[in-house]
């Protein structure tokens, strides 16, 4: 079952992002700066769920605020829950939950790699470094489509991300 989970990153000024999610339940966006490699550890955290971790952790930085991504990971399904913290320097404890849902871990795989295949078409990986302050984060989204690929689709098939 799909529950038509999509990202997408705007850039918004130099140095600042917003990230909507949007699935049938809901629609939020999440403010990214950066002062941390946001995109960069977003993917690396889904390709570590891919590789077989159960439990992953991501940080945008809004400045004070931060969004906290916390994915666990059981058999095949991922569980992600989005925190809002007056402070990233804060326990979960003290953010309030503003998204959680469960998710396919092909289906969330692909809804990021949707999304940054739509910022290198959208930018180009020149005006997004221009924009963003940082590299466009093509090593980590390669690596999340090659595991992806390698766990879902082996022996060389190369499906369409969408």
């Amino acid at each position: 079952m799909t529950t038509g989970l999509r990202l997408a990153w705007r850039l918004d000024g130099h140095g600042w992002a917003d990230c909507t999610v949007t699935d049938q339940q809901a629609v939020i966006v999440l403010t990214a700066s950066y002062i941390t490699s946001a995109p960069d550890e977003f993917l690396t955290a889904l390709a570590r769920l891919i590789a077989g971790e159960t439990e992953t952790r991501v940080q945008f930085e809004a400045e004070p605020t931060a969004y906290r991504w916390i994915f666990y990971r059981e058999g095949e399904r991922v569980w992600v829950r989005i925190l809002e913290l007056r402070d990233g320097r804060d326990h979960d404890n003290n953010g309030a939950e503003i998204w959680s849902n469960q998710y396919a871990m092909d289906e969330l795989a692909r809804a990021a790699i949707r999304c940054f295949d739509d910022v290198a078409r959208t930018y180009g990986e020149s005006v997004y470094r221009g924009k963003w302050g940082e590299h466009f984060p093509r090593t980590e989204l390669e690596a999340l489509r090659a595991l992806r690929n390698d766990r879902w689709h082996p022996h060389g098939a190369q499906p369409d991300p969408r």
